[in-house]
């Protein structure tokens, strides 16, 4: 007598016991191999404070940089009572004027208060790009 062997159901079902093993070990692999850019601002060294920390400087050596709401910048050097106004992009070609005829001049910033963040940015990049490691960062007062 031949034996017949009844064929097993196959289940329909999907084994759901280690989905939550398999969930948090997807979880903990992202969070372990996920990279974060960081944001490279500019470096600014900032000198020690101490008796000595003011310095006069000539009025000759400095050109401002008067950042306004609208985005525009005005141009004064020194004391000269002569105003020119320059967009954020022109502020490099500037300040290497400035510098290839007074390489000692320091650029001074004065943002105003209502201005965008991101005007003074591009302000301190045109500097920067000039070539100049001497800046001042001062508020624009009216």
């Amino acid at each position: 007598m031949a034996l017949i062997k009844k064929k097993s159901k196959v289940s329909d079902k999907i084994p759901t016991s280690s989905m939550a093993d398999i969930a948090f070990l997807l979880l903990i692999f992202f969070l372990v191999t996920t990279t974060f850019d960081e944001e490279i601002g500019l470096q600014v060294v900032l000198p020690e404070r101490g008796p000595e920390s003011e310095v006069d400087v000539s009025p000759k050596n400095l050109l401002f940089f008067l950042v306004q709401p609208d985005g525009s910048v005005i141009v004064r050097r020194g004391e000269s009572p002569g105003e020119q106004r320059i967009t954020g992009r022109q502020v490099e070609g500037v300040m290497r004027e400035a510098l290839s005829t007074n390489p000692n001049v320091i650029g001074v910033v004065q943002t105003s208060p209502e201005a965008r963040y991101e005007h003074m940015i591009a302000v301190l990049d045109g500097i920067q790009s000039a070539g100049s490691t001497r800046f001042s960062l001062q508020l624009l007062e009216e």
